[in-house]
C-alpha cells in the first residue's frame, strides 16, 4: 500500500486520498520501514553489470509481477535495484532534495500524481525528456498532459490510473429491497452523483441491522470530483479552490451523506475503516480499480461472492503515478530503456494481472486479464470493461502544486467536522478554509 502525507504547523496527518495511487491492490503491503531496500532478486555478484536503481514508494507490483527478473533475463548486463519507501511524505521531500542538489538520485524516480504538477513546475529541467524517446500516443491523453511542460516535455511515462466504479455488497442490497443488478444500478445513478446518494435514503429504510449504505462522505467527495474538470487550480494554474464548480459539486453532495444516516463515519484508510470492511458494516464504496485488491484483502473469504461492481455515476481517475529518469543519473542511456520498457503496454498488463493496478496505455485494454480469484470475490463482474470504459473518457484535470493538501484539508478537516462532530455544512467549510490558508501560506 502506497501511503501519503502532509504537514502543516498544525500537525502530520496521513493524506489517504493520494496515498493510494497504485498499490493498494491485491497485494497491499507495505514495507516495514522508510529505508531503502533491494527488492531485485538478481542477488549474486554483478560484477561486470550497470547496476540501475528504481526509486519508489510503496508496491509498484514490479517486482511482484515479476518484471525485473525478466528484464535481467533479457538483458543480462543489467542488475535492478529497488530502493522503496513506505511513504510518500517521507519519499518525495527527500527525492526533491537529491534532485535540487544534482546528485544522489535513483537512475529512475518514481512520481505520485500528487507531485506531479510540482515536478513539471520546479523540477522539468532536472528530469529527462522521456516525451523525446517513446510513442506519446501510447498513452491516455489526459495522463499525458499530467507530466507535460507547457512547452512540451514529459518529465514523466505514466504508470497506472484509478479509473472509478461502485463496489457494492448485493446481498446487503438485496436484504434491502434493492436492485442488485450491476447494469441496471449503473443506470439508475448514471450522470448525477446525487442519484447515487438518493438510492442510499431508500437502502436505510429497510437497511440491514447495523449496516450503513456507504463508508463515509469523503469517499463520495473524492469521487464526485476526480471526474471534475477544474478542481483546485485552473487551467493557469491559479489557485480556484474556492470558486471552483467541481468542488462546489462534490463537496454539496458530501454534505448530502454527512447530514444523513446513511454513512457509516469511517475515516478512509482508518483501523476501524479495515474492520467495517470485515464486519460488512457499510454496503457501497467509490471504488478505484485498485480498490479491488484491498476489498479483497480487507473483507476476506467472507466477502466472497458478496460484492459486486457497476459503473460509476460519470467517469473519475483517483490515483496514479510516473516514472521519470533524473538528469543525474550516471547510466541515462540504459535507465530510459528500463523505463520505457516497465511503462509499456505489455508490461503494464501484466501488473494488472498481478496486482489490478489498471494501465494508463489504452491499447493494453483488449488483452487485459484480472486475476481469477478476483474476478470470482467481485461476482464475475466484467471489470477490464468497467474500468476501460471510465478510464477512456476521464477528463483532463487541472492539477496544481498543493492539490494533494487542499485536498487533504477539505476530506480530514471539513468533511469530518459535519460528519463526526456533528457541525454544520457552514462550519466544516470554514474549518477546511482555515487549514487551507495555512497550507497555502496566506
Amino acid at each position: 500500500m502506497r501511503t501519503s502525507t502532509r504537514r502543516s504547523h498544525r500537525m502530520m496527518a496521513l493524506a489517504a486520498v493520494a496515498a493510494l495511487t497504485t498499490g493498494l491492490l491485491a497485494g497491499c503491503a507495505e514495507d516495514p520501514d522508510d529505508g531503502p531496500s533491494d527488492s531485485s532478486s538478481g542477488g549474486g555478484d554483478a560484477k561486470g553489470k550497470i547496476t540501475l536503481t528504481v526509486g519508489t514508494f510503496g508496491v509498484f507490483g514490479y517486482k511482484q509481477a515479476g518484471l525485473y527478473d525478466e528484464y535481467m533475463k533479457l538483458n543480462p548486463d543489467i542488475n535492478i535495484k529497488e530502493n522503496v519507501t513506505t511513504r510518500t511524505d517521507v519519499y518525495w521531500p527527500k527525492t526533491l532534495t537529491r534532485l535540487q542538489a544534482g546528485s544522489g538520485t535513483d537512475d529512475i524516480q518514481a512520481i505520485e500524481v500528487g507531485n506531479v504538477t510540482e515536478a513539471v513546475q520546479t523540477q522539468a529541467d532536472k528530469f529527462v525528456d522521456l516525451g523525446k524517446e517513446v510513442d506519446k500516443s501510447q498513452w491516455l491523453d489526459w495522463k499525458l498532459a499530467q507530466a507535460t511542460t507547457k512547452d512540451g516535455k514529459t518529465i514523466g511515462l505514466g504508470t497506472d490510473i484509478g479509473p472509478m466504479a461502485i463496489c457494492y455488497r448485493k446481498d446487503l442490497f438485496e436484504k434491502a429491497g434493492l436492485e442488485t443488478d450491476r447494469t441496471k444500478l449503473a443506470e439508475l445513478w448514471k450522470g448525477d452523483w446525487s442519484k447515487y446518494v438518493d438510492l442510499g435514503n431508500d437502502y436505510m429504510k429497510k437497511a440491514p441491522s447495523g449496516t450503513k449504505y456507504v463508508d463515509s462522505a469523503s469517499s463520495v467527495y473524492n469521487a464526485a470530483l476526480g471526474g471534475a474538470t477544474e478542481r483546485y487550480y485552473d487551467k493557469d494554474g491559479n489557485v480556484v479552490w474556492d470558486k471552483s464548480a467541481g468542488v462546489k459539486e462534490a463537496w454539496d453532495v458530501a454534505m448530502e451523506v454527512a447530514t444523513s444516516d446513511m454513512s457509516a463515519k469511517l475515516k478512509q484508510f482508518d483501523k476501524p475503516w479495515d474492520q467495517g470492511y470485515a464486519n460488512g458494516t457499510f454496503a457501497t464504496v467509490a471504488c478505484p480499480a485498485w480498490m479491488m485488491g484491498y476489498i479483497q484483502q480487507k473483507s476476506g473469504d467472507s466477502g466472497k461472492g458478496k460484492w459486486d461492481v457497476a459503473a460509476a455515476p460519470t467517469a473519475a481517475n483517483w490515483g496514479g503515478a510516473f516514472l521519470g529518469v533524473p538528469t543525474a543519473s550516471k547510466h541515462q542511456k540504459e535507465a530510459i530503456a528500463l523505463a520505457k520498457w516497465l511503462t509499456a503496454p505489455e508490461q503494464q498488463a501484466k501488473v494488472f494481472a498481478e496486482q489490478a493496478s489498471f494501465p494508463s496505455t489504452p491499447s493494453a485494454y483488449a488483452n487485459l486479464k484480472p486475476a481469477a480469484d478476483t474476478t470470482a470475490y467481485f461476482s464475475d463482474a466484467p471489470i477490464t470493461q468497467i474500468f476501460s470504459d471510465s478510464a477512456k473518457t476521464i477528463p483532463t484535470q487541472y492539477l496544481g502544486a498543493k492539490d494533494q493538501p487542499i485536498g487533504t484539508a477539505i476530506t480530514d478537516v471539513g468533511i469530518l467536522q459535519v460528519e463526526q462532530k456533528g457541525k454544520s455544512p457552514e462550519q466544516g467549510w470554514e474549518a477546511a478554509t482555515e487549514e487551507i490558508k495555512d497550507v497555502l501560506g496566506q
